[in-house]
C-alpha cells in the first residue's frame, strides 16, 4: 500500500511510504537524530579511544547523519529507496559495532516508514528490530529475554501506529477530496442558478415590455381595421396610438438589453413615476376607461423600484384588456411609512386564484409579477372571484432592492 502524504499541499508531490513529510514531526526527528548520533559517538570514543576503529565509528555516524537529513528532491524517483537502503546497512554496521547506536533505530525506522510502501517498510523494520536483539545479546552475559522482547513489541507499535497514522490520513485526503469535489459541483450549480434566474428575469421583462406593446399594438391595429370605413377619423387615431406604442416598446427593447429603469425613471423623482404610469394605463387600457390615482405623500424611489412599479402596471393593465372582458380599472399608487402599494383593479368576469394558471395566458404576467416583487424584497398578491373583478396588490419597499427583477 502506497503511503498517503501527511499536511501536504496539493501542489506537493505524493509521498511514498507509510508515513509522509510532516514539517514539525521531521524537525523533531532531525534533532533527535543528531542528539542520539553525538551521543552516542562520544560514548564509544569516551569507552574505546579514537583509534581506527573509533575514527570508523565517528565517520559512520556522520555519514548516518547525512543520510538521514538528506532530503531527494524528486521523491517520485528511485533515489529515496537508494537512500533508505544505505541508511538501513549503514545504521546495522554501526549498531554491530556499537550497539548503544541502537538508540538511532527510532529515528531510522520513520525515514523506512516514510520512504516505503507498507509491506517493505514493515519487513525492514522487522529486520532491524531483530538486529537490534542481536546487538545487545552480544554484550550481555547470559540470556536476557527483555533485550528480544522488547525490540519486537517496539517494531510492532512503531508499525501498528504508523499504519493508523496512515489510515487516517488517507481518511482525511479522501474527505478534503470530496469537499473539494463539492464545491466544485456548488460553485457550478450557483452558476447554472444564476443563468436560470437571468433568463427568467429576462423572460419576464420581455412578457411585460416587448410582449405586452406587441400586444397593444395588435389590439389598435384590429379596431383600426374595424372602424376603417365607418369612422376614419378614429381608425386614423388608432393607427397613431400604435404607432406610438410601437415608439414606446423599441425603447423597452433597447432598455431591457441594456439592462436600464424605464426611460424618464433614472432620477427616482415621484412625478416621473405617476407619469409614466398614466402613460402606461393611457396606451395599455385603450379598450377599458382607465384611471390612476395617488394616496399618501409622494417619496423618491430607487430606480429599480419604479422600474418594477412601471413593468408590473403594463403588465397587471394589458392582463385586465386581455382576459378580463371588463369596462373599467383603476391603477393606485399609495404611498406608506416604508412601502409603495400599487393596486391594479378591474371589473371584469374574475378568475379562481386557486387554479391559476403558470404556464400561459394569464397565468405567466400574475406569475411574473410575484417574482419581480419578491426579488426586490416586496410581496404580491391577487384577489379575484368568478363575476367580481380582479385586484392586483404589489408592495415594493421604498428602500428600494438589489437590481430590477
Amino acid at each position: 500500500m502506497d503511503a498517503v502524504a501527511f499536511g501536504r499541499t496539493p501542489q506537493e508531490p505524493a509521498a511514498r511510504g507509510v508515513l509522509a513529510p510532516v514539517v514539525r514531526l521531521e524537525r523533531w526527528l532531525d534533532a533527535a537524530l543528531v542528539l542520539l548520533l553525538v551521543a552516542c559517538a562520544v560514548r564509544y570514543v569516551s569507552r574505546h579511544g579514537l583509534h581506527v576503529e573509533g575514527w570508523g565509528v565517528v565517520a559512520g555516524a556522520a555519514l548516518l547523519g547525512l543520510l538521514a537529513l538528506a532530503r531527494p528532491a524528486d521523491p517520485a524517483t528511485w533515489v529515496p529507496t537508494a537512500r533508505v537502503v544505505v541508511l538501513v546497512i549503514v545504521w546495522g554496521a554501526l549498531t554491530l559495532v556499537a550497539p548503544s547506536f541502537a538508540w538511532v533505530a527510532v529515528a531510522v525506522a520513520f525515514a523506512v516508514l516514510r520512504s516505503l510502501s507498507f509491506p517493505y517498510a514493515a519487513t525492514v523494520v522487522a529486520l532491524m528490530a531483530v538486529l537490534v536483539s542481536v546487538a545487545w545479546l552480544r554484550i550481555t552475559d547470559g540470556f536476557d529475554p527483555a533485550l528480544v522482547a522488547g525490540p519486537v513489541a517496539m517494531a510492532g507499535l512503531t508499525v501498528v501506529a504508523f499504519r493508523t497514522l496512515d489510515r487516517v490520513a488517507a481518511g482525511r485526503q479522501r474527505l478534503l477530496d470530496e469537499l473539494s469535489a463539492a464545491q466544485t459541483d456548488l460553485v457550478a450549480a450557483q452558476r447554472t442558478a444564476g443563468a436560470l434566474a437571468e433568463r427568467t428575469r429576462i423572460s419576464r421583462e420581455i412578457h411585460d415590455s416587448v410582449g405586452q406593446g406587441l400586444s397593444s399594438i395588435n389590439l389598435f391595429l384590429q379596431a383600426a381595421e374595424q372602424e376603417w370605413v365607418r369612422q376614419p377619423e378614429a381608425a386614423r387615431q388608432h393607427v397613431r396610438s400604435a404607432a406610438v406604442a410601437a415608439r414606446d416598446g423599441l425603447d423597452e427593447v433597447r432598455q431591457v438589453v441594456r439592462d436600464l429603469a424605464p426611460v424618464g425613471l433614472d432620477g427616482g423623482a415621484p412625478e416621473d413615476l405617476h407619469e409614466a404610469v398614466r402613460r402606461v394605463v393611457i396606451q395599455g387600457a385603450h379598450t377599458l376607461i382607465g384611471e390612476v390615482r395617488v394616496h399618501g405623500p409622494a417619496a423618491p424611489l430607487s430606480p429599480e423600484v419604479a422600474s418594477a412599479v412601471v413593468r408590473t402596471a403594463r403588465g397587471a393593465v394589458a392582463n385586465a384588456v386581455e382576459h378580463s372582458e371588463g369596462t373599467r380599472v383603476v391603477v393606485s399608487l399609495t404611498y406608506e411609512h416604508d412601502e409603495l402599494r400599487l393596486d391594479i383593479r378591474d371589473d371584469g368576469r374574475g378568475f379562481d386564484p386557486e387554479h391559476l394558471r403558470t404556464h400561459d395566458g394569464r397565468g405567466t404576467g400574475l406569475a411574473g409579477i410575484r417574482r419581480r416583487a419578491e426579488g426586490l424584497g416586496g410581496r404580491a398578491t391577487i384577489e379575484s372571484a368568478p363575476g367580481e373583478g380582479t385586484t392586483v396588490s404589489v408592495a415594493f419597499p421604498t428602500g428600494g432592492g438589489e437590481g430590477a427583477q
